[in-house]
């Protein structure tokens, strides 16, 4: 389990590269990502920052531009986050989201039968 330290700074690189995305970056690819979590080790070295996209067809595009630009969003995050070390980034398609939604599927299509 996470330190509440470490709770606070991943809602906060959260909050954080969610603006830098929106008010920094110029790439169409990245226009229409929502990052959803972030995951920082204890010794924040490394972060894994989860995102979505609109348009899923986008998806492997959207994540590559996201890897691509990792380090200058480091690098802006760095000016907006004051601590010793900031993480290196690693960006990873969320699938809850899907995965919610075919759990939603199932749950309906049960509901349907006993129904009939």
């Amino acid at each position: 389990m996470a330190s509440i330290k470490i709770e606070r700074l991943n809602h906060a690189f959260q909050e954080e590269i969610s603006m830098i995305l929106m008010t920094e970056i110029k790439d169409e690819d990245i226009k229409f990502v929502t990052i959803t979590g972030v995951e920082t080790t204890s010794d924040l070295s490394y972060a894994k920052v989860y995102f979505t996209v609109l348009d899923d067809t986008k998806r492997k595009s959207t994540l590559e531009a996201l890897n691509g630009a990792a380090s200058f969003i480091r690098g802006k995050l760095a000016e907006r986050v004051e601590v010793r070390h900031t993480p290196e980034l690693k960006f990873i398609y969320d699938t809850s989201i899907e995965y919610g939604n075919h759990i939603d599927e199932i749950i309906d299509n049960i509901n349907k039968e006993e129904n009939k």
